[in-house]
C-alpha cells in the first residue's frame, strides 16, 4: 500500500524546499525526498557558511543555458528582492559584499530554518535518508525508497546536478529525466578551477598568490580576482571565466586593467631609468612580477628599450594568453552547466511539455547562474514557478 500525495519533490535542497513549501502553502499534500541525512547540505557550505542567498541585479543575462531566453519568466515573476523580503520577515541579518552580492550575517543555517519554517507553515512531510530505488508512472507517479512506497500525482525533480560528489551529488536527475523521454544537454563542470601544463606549469610557482584582474572566455568577461594554484588557475574571475570555457579553448587575463593606452611608454618618458620588473612590482605582487617579467624578457632601462617592445609588452599584459589543459572537474566544480533540457520545460511552470505532472526545477535543468548567488536566485525562482502550479 502507498503513502498518497498530491505531489512528491525530489530532492531537499534550495529549489526543492522553496518549492514544496510554496505548494504546501497552496493546500497540497506535498512529500520531499531527500537522501541525505538533513536538508539543504549543500545551502549550509556556500558562501563560507554564510550562504550568498541571492544577488540584487540577478537577470537574465547572468545565467548560461542552451535557451538564454527560458529563465526570463520565473525570475521576472519571483525576484531577488522578492526573497530578501522573506529573509527580512524571518528577522535575518543581512550584508551586502562586492557586485550585490547578498549574504547572512550569522550563518547558512538560517536559510535552512527558514526554508523548513516555511515548508512546516504548509504541512509539508520532508523525509531525509531516503535512498529512491525505483520511479515509475502508471497514471500516477510512484516512488519506491527503502523505507516504503508512494505516489502522488505530480513529482518535481529537484536532485541537482553532478558537482561536488562528496555532497552525496549524483546525475540521477538526468536518469530519470531520461527514463520519461526527456532530452538533456550534456553537463560539465562549472564556476571550477582550471589546470595548466606544459610551459605554464611555471606559474604553479606562485602558488597562493591572487590579483584583481580581467579574465576572459568565450563571450565571458570578469573583471575579478584571480589566485594562481598548485594546479592552475582559481579565483572568482576564473570561476567566472570557466563557464564559457572548453577544452582547448585558451583563456585571457588582462593583469593589469586599471592602466590605459601606452601607459609603459609614459613610464619611459617619466622615468627613463626604471625597468620593466620594477614597475610591475610597483603594480602587481611581487611574485607575480618577477615571473610575468622573466617572460617577457626586457631587463634594460626603458631609456634602452624600443618604443615598439614596450608596445608589445603592454599588449601581452593586457591579453595574457592562457591554454588551460582541463578542469578540476565536478569535484571542485560549484554547479553544472548543461542538464534537462529546456526545450523540454514550460518555462512559466517548469512541467515537463511531454508528461503532464512531471517537473524540472534548479541545477537539474539547463540554466546556470554566474557567481555570487545568482544560482540561489535561480532556485528560489524555479521552484517558486512549479510551486505555484503543482
Amino acid at each position: 500500500m502507498s503513502d498518497r500525495y498530491d505531489a512528491i519533490v525530489l530532492g531537499g535542497g534550495a529549489a526543492g524546499l522553496m518549492c514544496a513549501a510554496r505548494a504546501g502553502q497552496r493546500g497540497k499534500r506535498v512529500l520531499v525526498l531527500e537522501r541525505a541525512t538533513r536538508p539543504g547540505k549543500k545551502i549550509l557550505i556556500s558562501g563560507g557558511g554564510r550562504c550568498n542567498f541571492t544577488n540584487i541585479g540577478a537577470g537574465p543575462a547572468n545565467y548560461l543555458s542552451s535557451n538564454p531566453h527560458f529563465a526570463k519568466s520565473a525570475l521576472a515573476r519571483y525576484t531577488a528582492r522578492d526573497f530578501l523580503a522573506l529573509v527580512e520577515r524571518y528577522g535575518i541579518d543581512w550584508h551586502e559584499k562586492t557586485l550585490g552580492q547578498l549574504f547572512c550575517d550569522g550563518s547558512a543555517q538560517q536559510i535552512v530554518d527558514l526554508l523548513l519554517a516555511e515548508c512546516a507553515n504548509g504541512d509539508v512531510e520532508v523525509r531525509c535518508g531516503e535512498e529512491i530505488e525505483e520511479v515509475t508512472h502508471d497514471g500516477r507517479f510512484n516512488v519506491a525508497t527503502q523505507t516504503g512506497n508512494y505516489e502522488a500525482d505530480a513529482l518535481v525533480i529537484a536532485t541537482g546536478g553532478p558537482s561536488i560528489p562528496k555532497m552525496g551529488a549524483t546525475g540521477f536527475a538526468y536518469d530519470l529525466a531520461r527514463q520519461f523521454g526527456l532530452k538533456v544537454v550534456e553537463p560539465r563542470p562549472a564556476l571550477v578551477p582550471l589546470t595548466l601544463g606544459g610551459e605554464e606549469v611555471l606559474f604553479r610557482e606562485i602558488s597562493g598568490v591572487s590579483a584583481p584582474v580581467v579574465a576572459s572566455a568565450g563571450k565571458g568577461r570578469f573583471p575579478e580576482a584571480a589566485l594562481f594554484t598548485h594546479r592552475g588557475l582559481s579565483g572568482p574571475a576564473i570561476l567566472q571565466a570557466s563557464s564559457y570555457w572548453y577544452p582547448g579553448d585558451p583563456v585571457t587575463i588582462d593583469f593589469l586593467p586599471e592602466q590605459e593606452g601606452d601607459w609603459l611608454l609614459e613610464r619611459k618618458r617619466e622615468q627613463p631609468r626604471a625597468t620593466l620588473r620594477s614597475t610591475l612590482r610597483d603594480l602587481l605582487p611581487q611574485r607575480l612580477a618577477d615571473i610575468l617579467a622573466d617572460k617577457l624578457a626586457i631587463e634594460t632601462e626603458f631609456g634602452n628599450v624600443p618604443d615598439k617592445d614596450l608596445r608589445a609588452a603592454q599588449e601581452r599584459l593586457a591579453r595574457w594568453t592562457f591554454h588551460p589543459n582541463g578542469s578540476e572537474g565536478f569535484a571542485k566544480a560549484e554547479v553544472t552547466i548543461g542538464g534537462i533540457a529546456t526545450a523540454e520545460l514550460s518555462s512559466k511552470t517548469m512541467e515537463a511539455k511531454r508528461v503532464p505532472g512531471l517537473y524540472a526545477i534548479g541545477e537539474a535543468v539547463d540554466v546556470t547562474g554566474w557567481l555570487g548567488g545568482y544560482n540561489f536566485q535561480w532556485a528560489w525562482a524555479s521552484g517558486v514557478a512549479a510551486g505555484d502550479s503543482l
